[in-house]
């Protein structure tokens, strides 16, 4: 007779749950697995979108909430937040008694998951590792590869990287990325079935989208925050300029982001900007129909990178943040110049095309990666391969 597993699945951000969604949704759908859900750090912050509320609108159950957020938005605050995490997680880990933890991506709260299950013997598997961007949240991933007992990869050239560091071939999985299941769902769409005014309110102007419209979503990048402003900065006055209407997200929790959410308010009080308007987060699959539906997406968040290179969605990708990611012919890269990004985004307007790709898998991680959660041997040691 099977027993059943109890997989605890770490959301520290907003990102994370769109990421993992479809993961918790197998995994809840699973007869032998039990999903123990806890959610942390920014993701159960209203100034980063509230995440939380929409996780439990998706009528998902929360197992334990862990607030661990260090006020500052700098390098300090960051490494201070992991240390609490840590902390908060151990217990919560200690109480519920995993089989298996997961963790997502590269944020800097993910290694206090990674830490926190290593220590307790308790297996990690990791989704989304062995990619590159050249900033601190390589190192993160890269760290997080290393404490993880199975690695969940979203392209073959993950796959090779993460065996290249040294993991088991055997425990290294192509799964494809668990948001382009998301991204497939909404694939055929032709048309927004809602107003993203009324549904989620925000600030600003509310320009007409019927003619189009571009989407902003900009972080600071951690190892360049100190100049997070300058960046931002260069991004609203080509933005500003374009008078396209543009529907804007606000940044992450990450070191800098003071700087790019005062820069923001700053640049609003001082113009109008009649052509934008000013969201805090938005449902997932709303979001994705939103790019979908879209002229172009301007900034550097890796949903340029991953879903709007299935669904084709024109990106501009500005600076370094994704720098060496696999990536589709759908991006654009530039640096960190207001003329730079407005050439850009005319050029992707004028060409008027869209160009998919199924780098980042074709829509089944989800089921996957459920399926292999169950499957495979619970172990918290490296087997040696050599």
């Amino acid at each position: 007779m099977s027993t059943t597993r109890k997989i605890a699945v770490v959301i520290t951000a907003r990102p994370s749950y769109s990421r993992v969604k479809t993961v918790l949704t197998a995994i809840k759908k699973h007869p032998e697995l039990e999903l123990q859900l806890i959610v942390a750090a920014s993701a159960l912050l209203d100034r980063y979108g509230s995440a939380v509320n929409y996780i439990e609108k998706d009528g998902f159950e929360i197992a334990a909430k862990v607030f661990n957020v260090l006020e500052g938005e700098n390098l300090t605050a960051a490494a201070k937040t992991t240390g609490i995490g840590i902390l908060e997680l151990s217990t919560v880990f200690d109480n519920l008694r995993p089989d298996i933890v997961v963790t997502v991506a590269d944020r800097f709260e993910t290694m206090a998951t990674a830490i926190s299950a290593s220590y307790m013997n308790i297996p990690l598997a990791h989704i989304q590792g062995g990619e590159v961007t050249g900033n601190i949240d390589e190192k993160v991933r890269h760290a997080i590869t290393k404490l993880a007992d199975y690695h969940f990869v979203a392209s073959e050239n993950a796959r090779d990287r993460v065996i290249q560091l040294g993991e088991n071939p055997a425990m290294v999985f192509n799964t494809g990325c668990p948001s382009i299941d998301i991204a497939k769902e909404i694939l055929n769409t032709t048309s927004l079935t809602f107003n993203p005014y009324e549904k989620y309110g925000g600030v600003g102007s509310q320009p007409n989208l019927d003619n189009g419209y571009l989407v902003v979503m900009q972080h600071p990048v951690t190892n360049e925050y100190q100049d997070s402003r300058k960046h931002i900065e260069a991004t609203l006055r080509a933005i500003q300029n374009s008078n396209k209407p543009t529907l804007w997200f606000w940044p992450n929790v990450d070191a800098g982001a003071d700087g790019t959410s005062s820069g923001i308010r700053s640049f609003r009080e001082q113009y109008k900007m009649e052509n934008v308007h000013f969201f805090k987060n938005m449902d997932g699959n709303d979001f994705l129909s939103l790019l979908h539906n879209s002229l172009c997406l301007v900034g550097n968040s890796s949903v340029g990178i991953r879903e709007c290179s299935y669904l084709g969605v024109p990106t501009v990708n500005i600076g370094s943040r994704q720098n060496r990611r696999d990536r589709g012919k759908n991006v654009l890269d530039v640096s960190y110049d207001e003329n730079d990004i407005a050439a850009a985004i005319n050029t992707i307007l004028e060409k008027n095309s869209r160009e998919t790709s199924q780098v980042y898998g074709g829509g089944d991680a989800g089921e996957r990666i459920a399926k292999l959660l169950k499957e495979l041997p619970l172990q918290f040691h490296k087997t040696i391969t050599y």
